[in-house]
């Protein structure tokens, strides 16, 4: 089970990725990492989701600020 959080960045990231007409393949090699690991995160299904260090290399390719894809105030 995704936390809240872990909900909420990846929703920002797939709408940014949505905004760039960008497949979940083109994605996943610009990130250089397989099309099923965008799958799973993209889906409630597995546990897998962004770390830091992808929010990083996501902003670079989406042309955004990593804190695009974070709340402005905390999660309850």
């Amino acid at each position: 089970m995704k936390s809240k959080i872990d909900t909420y960045v990846i929703n920002k990231v797939k709408e940014k990725r949505l905004e760039k007409n960008l497949s979940q393949a083109e994605l996943a090699f610009e990130l250089n990492m397989s099309v099923g690991f965008i799958g799973k995160v993209e889906s409630s299904k597995y546990p897998s989701h962004y770390n830091i260090k992808h929010l990083n290399q996501l902003a670079k390719i989406l042309e955004c600020s990593p804190q695009d894809f974070l709340p402005k105030k905390p999660l309850s």
